[in-house]
């Protein structure tokens, strides 16, 4: 009897289990049916653009998919490209874009003023970065002709790098690897700030140019001069403005680093040019050259830029 009594309990007790976990499946089913709905109605969503994206002019660019060719029309663009790991995506760039060594292999499309139009249109472009040297007439070209055209510029500071990487990432499909790259380098200024900051100043001159040509310098109003500046130096030329320097108040101001660029052709030769020979910096060894390219360009690598001009001025800091 109470044998009986007991299966019949198991079995009530299995019913209802069973009937629990029906229910439970049936509600799993349901909602993956829903997603799988609601991500089929996302995808056939033609109304729906991939990205609206508003480029440094205020102009508004329709995708209705990731870019999946794009064209670089400057040094700095390609470089980013590449840091983002989206080289893949790289069909054009300009004849200065040197770095890194991979970019050589894919084709021109000109210089940073003069595009080739026909070879652009070739290339069969998603989109075209533009930079600052991109002429505008050529802007209107490609877009009456169905390219569109997305101007990535933005102020000259370090947040302005971070934004410009931020843009070509966002046209890239590569936002997280982008925030990497930006954290990467606020350590690095972050580093370079802190070493610096407890040591006292020293004047410092950058050479652009120099000799027949006339004297060129970082002014107060570059942000090569600012750099110098965030890397622990006082600029001699500070408040000079449009990179031009006299000779006379070089020497006058006597600077105790001087920098220069260190494929300057004529570097060596500081120490018998007019009135740099004269500099207690050229005649003592305190003169440095630095990568151009690291330094000027708006790209990933311009906290290393900053890393280099900060040796320069402060090489006792730094030393490994």
């Amino acid at each position: 009897m109470w044998k009986k009594f007991f299966v019949l309990v198991v079995v009530v007790v299995l019913s209802f289990s069973l009937v629990g976990c029906n229910s439970e499946l049936s509600e799993a089913s349901e909602e993956l049916e829903e997603n799988k709905l609601e991500s089929e109605i996302i995808e056939g969503n033609k109304d729906v653009p991939y990205l609206e994206f508003i480029d440094s002019n205020g102009r508004k660019i329709v995708f209705e998919e990731a870019p999946k060719r794009i064209i670089s029309t400057a040094p700095n663009v390609t470089e980013s490209l590449f840091a983002l790991g989206a080289e893949d995506k790289l069909v054009g760039r300009t004849d200065y874009c040197n770095y890194p060594e991979e970019a050589a292999s894919i084709d021109s499309i000109g210089t940073l003023t003069e595009a080739n139009i026909e070879k652009i249109i070739e290339l069969e472009p998603d989109v075209v970065i533009a930079a600052s040297f991109f002429k505008e007439e050529n802007i209107k070209k490609l877009e009456a002709l169905g390219v569109k055209v997305a101007v990535v510029i933005s102020q000259e500071n370090f947040e302005g790098v971070y934004e410009n990487i931020r843009n070509i990432a966002l046209l890239a499909n590569k936002e997280v690897k982008a925030e990497e790259i930006i954290k990467e380098m606020q350590e690095k200024v972050k580093y370079i700030k802190e070493t610096v900051e407890p040591l006292e100043t020293k004047s410092v001159y950058y050479i652009i140019g120099h000799g027949e040509s006339g004297d060129y310098t970082a002014t107060g109003d570059t942000f090569i001069g600012k750099m110098l500046e965030i890397a622990g130096g006082r600029n001699v030329a500070k408040e000079a403005t449009g990179w031009k320097f006299s000779l006379e108040k070089l020497v006058e101001a006597d600077p105790e680093v001087v920098i220069t660029e260190s494929d300057a052709p004529n570097m060596a030769g500081l120490k018998e040019a007019n009135g740099y020979k004269d500099l207690t910096a050229i005649k003592t060894g305190k003169f440095y050259g630095v990568d151009k390219d690291m330094v000027s360009r708006m790209s990933p690598r311009l906290a290393d830029g900053l890393l280099q001009i900060a040796k320069s001025i402060h090489p006792e800091a730094f030393e490994e």
